[in-house]
């Protein structure tokens, strides 16, 4: 169940940042097809996230140490951009147009609000 729910509101964090930050799009008339849009590409960030970024950080110790832990906001907007890239691959309508700043805000945006819902909401397991 707290997979679930961590999908759901990973799924209303990208709603939020599509709304919020102009070069990220979700390209859809249909409320249906959005939800599910966002709930797919919710899996493939959650999925990415949790393969890329600990292999990401293992060889990237250096930078995270040297610069205070300040990389890890690009490597997010470079894992943000990554998941537009693999729905554009789905034939998802989920669209980030550049590095900077649409991917580096709309994934500190997702993170921001992924973890306050994640806060409000909790996890009962």
């Amino acid at each position: 169940m707290g997979i679930l729910i961590r999908l759901a509101v990973s799924a209303v964090a990208l709603w939020i940042t599509t709304v919020i930050v102009p070069g990220i799009t979700l390209s859809t008339d249909s409320v249906g097809e959005a939800v599910l849009t966002l709930v797919v590409v919710a899996a493939i960030f959650g999925v990415v996230n949790a393969v890329l970024r600990p292999i990401i950080k293992t060889v990237g110790c250096a930078f995270y140490v040297l610069t205070l832990g300040l990389v890890a906001i690009v490597v997010n907007g470079a894992l943000f951009l990554l998941t537009s890239w693999i729905a554009g691959e789905l034939d998802l309508p989920f669209h980030v147009d550049d590095f900077w700043p649409s991917a580096v805000v709309g994934a500190l945006l997702v993170g921001i609000v992924s973890w306050v819902l994640n806060a409000l909401v909790g996890d009962k397991d």
